[in-house]
């Protein structure tokens, strides 16, 4: 019963930040981007990465939302759905955002 109730705070913290992010604000929240020169961040449309970044975050609490669901019904093949949802949108996001330059102002 613990892990579900963390796995609901974790929820609820992902779909806040997925919230936020989504109104094109928090930028700073973003590693990487929160560490580059005022020059670099120029570069970027920081409204569109931040947008982008609040669609990811719901993905990714729906896929810890799974893990709760599977610790509640105990069911495992939930579980495992989540973690390959979860795993699949890690790398679909690193390989969205470091290629093709979709989030560089033209």
């Amino acid at each position: 019963m613990v892990g579900v109730i963390i796995n609901l705070i974790m929820v609820i913290a992902f779909l806040i930040l997925g919230i936020y992010l989504s109104k094109g604000k928090g930028a700073f929240l973003i590693a990487g981007y929160n560490t580059m020169s005022a020059s670099e961040k120029a570069k970027y449309d920081e409204v569109t990465l931040c947008k982008f970044m609040g669609k990811m975050m719901y993905g990714l609490s729906f896929s810890i939302f799974l893990w709760a669901l599977s610790d509640l019904l105990e069911i495992q093949l939930l579980f495992i759905i989540g973690m390959v949802l979860f795993a699949g949108l890690i790398v679909f996001i690193l390989v969205y955002i470091n290629t093709g330059n979709r989030f560089k102002k033209s």
